[in-house]
């Protein structure tokens, strides 16, 4: 699986990509109106019932100090990342893209049905309220903690001045929210963390889910691939406080016995186009 990397022979290879790929040039064009499958950014919005998270502000990780900057202006690794949108909007059109474009839902419902295939069984959240809230409580600390850093660095989104094409409807809040780091992604890791707490048996493959579902962001055409390597810096110095706090840890274990209780009986199984869709991903580089 591609990593951004730093070394020289990658380095070079994407600087070389970029010199017949910028971003005003050879690019599809974006085609009229919002992909008719894209779900709504908005979906699974946190209700009033959970409203805080379990860590205070001043326990909360500083993201702006663990953080790098992102990439500067015509630096080699800003290159890099200009290398890799354009190539990915080849992707438009192909079962990548659609998992991508699956991939835009986020929250503890939206989650739990990704990591479906990992579980061998789809779960109604109703079934695990002691894990909805789990993930519903932490994901408020992986907002604020990405929203300090966001602000700090205002870093714009990579479909922000050309017409390539992205995997969701070009509207006005998202090109004005900031790219750095991927709230997204940093919230797809954090949980694959957790899972992988709850089922250690299965932590490989939630791990490999939830690296899928930060690069969808970067098929997406949402966010730079730096972005979503900083959110998995970010979700995994969050994930290390939250394990030390104490109303985690117990919500922890009531979550594990929900899930146990659910996979216990028989499921409905998820689809195997789609398990078949995610494994073949797995193996697909994004460059």
């Amino acid at each position: 699986m591609f990593r951004p990397t730093r070394a020289p022979v990658r380095l070079a290879a994407l600087l070389a990509l970029l010199a017949v790929a910028s971003p005003l040039q050879a690019q599809p064009a974006r085609s009229a109106g919002p992909e008719p499958s894209a779900p709504a950014l908005e979906k699974d919005k946190l209700g009033p019932s959970n409203p805080k998270g379990y860590l205070s502000e001043e326990a909360t990780p500083d993201l702006v100090s663990i953080l790098p900057p992102p990439p500067a202006g015509h630096s080699a690794a800003e290159a890099a990342d200009r290398a890799i949108y354009n190539a990915t909007r080849a992707f438009q059109g192909s079962p990548r893209w659609a998992l991508a474009t699956n991939d835009v839902a986020d929250g503890g419902a939206a989650l739990l049905e990704d990591y479906a295939c990992v579980l061998g069984q789809r779960i109604d959240h109703a079934r695990v309220p002691n894990l909805m809230r789990l993930l519903d409580r932490s994901r408020i600390d992986i907002a604020r903690a990405t929203r300090v850093a966001k602000r700090r660095y205002r870093r714009l989104r990579p479909f922000v001045g050309n017409e390539a094409p992205i995997c969701v409807a070009r509207m006005p809040e998202l090109a004005d929210s900031f790219s750095y780091p991927s709230g997204h992604a940093g919230q797809g890791w954090a949980y694959g963390l957790i899972m992988a707490n709850l089922m250690p048996e299965k932590a490989t493959q939630f791990l490999v889910r939830s690296r899928l579902y930060g690069e969808s962001r970067v098929v997406c055409g949402v966010h730079w691939l730096s972005d979503v390597e900083a959110a998995r810096t970010g979700a995994s110095a969050l994930v290390a406080v939250l394990l030390a706090d104490a109303g985690f840890r117990a919500d922890l274990e009531r979550a594990r016995a929900d899930l146990k209780r659910a996979l216990g009986g028989e499921g409905e199984k998820p689809d195997p186009a789609l398990c078949a869709r995610e494994e073949a991903a797995a193996r697909q580089p994004l460059l």
